[in-house]
């Protein structure tokens, strides 16, 4: 791999590790490359965040493929994870202490799968106030933090699949393809308002953008052997 097949343009996917942020793995691989050929600069970028609690596939575009961003951030997306039942949390997920608790004894398997299918489809869906989404020129998280509240739009999204795997209550396993622009995290939430007993999301991986596959991904550890060896 020389340095111009790298400036021509060349896609890696890498599963993203746990607490690692997407920006953590893109600044690891530009550092990389920086290093090794003694340079000041290099593009390179990211095709869709990951939160720093989800694993799973993450697409960083080197040289001229950082071009091609916009292209692979448009595709639809798969996950599996896990929602837990009977709490909430202010980010929906484990980033915040919980907040409210819910009785889940009511639940039962068809409730729940009933639940699952009621969100397949199109519709409105409210982003977290945690999240990296600008308003009033700060982003929402900005405002989270210092106890603001704002207003939210909603947004467009599409739930092509959404499959129970496990139900383990409170914890239900799950898989689900969505469009551009879905988040998982408000979709646990509204999952638990949906039954009544609040949830949040206490478990995410990335398995596939598009016909990209995460089975297809290296390590982080694997591109820095990789690019060692040149």
């Amino acid at each position: 791999m020389t340095l111009d097949e790298l400036k021509s343009g060349k896609i890696l996917l890498i599963d993203k590790p746990l607490q690692w942020t997407s920006f953590d793995v893109v600044n690891k691989i530009r550092y990389s490359i920086l290093k090794k050929y003694n340079l000041k600069k290099f593009k390179v970028g990211h095709a869709g965040t990951l939160d720093p609690l989800a694993t799973g596939l993450l697409i960083v575009c080197l040289g001229k493929a950082t071009k091609s961003i916009a292209q692979f951030q448009s595709l639809n997306k798969e996950y599996t994870g896990t929602i837990t039942l009977g709490a909430t949390t202010p980010s929906y997920d484990l980033e915040t202490d919980i907040d409210k608790k819910y009785p889940i004894e009511h639940l039962n398997k068809q409730m729940i799968l009933e639940a699952a299918d009621n969100f397949k489809g199109k519709s409105l869906q409210t982003p977290p106030v945690y999240s990296a989404i600008k308003k009033n020129g700060k982003k929402l998280y900005e405002h989270a933090r210092k106890g603001e509240t704002v207003e939210i739009k909603k947004r467009p999204i599409e739930i092509f699949d959404f499959e129970i795997i496990q139900i383990d209550l409170p914890e239900v396993r799950f898989r689900v393809k969505v469009s551009k622009g879905t988040y998982i995290r408000s979709l646990a939430y509204d999952f638990g308002r949906y039954l009544e007993t609040g949830g949040h999301l206490s478990a995410l991986r990335r398995t596939k953008i598009g016909s990209f596959d995460v089975n297809n991904a290296m390590e982080i550890k694997d591109w820095l052997d990789e690019i060692e060896k040149i």
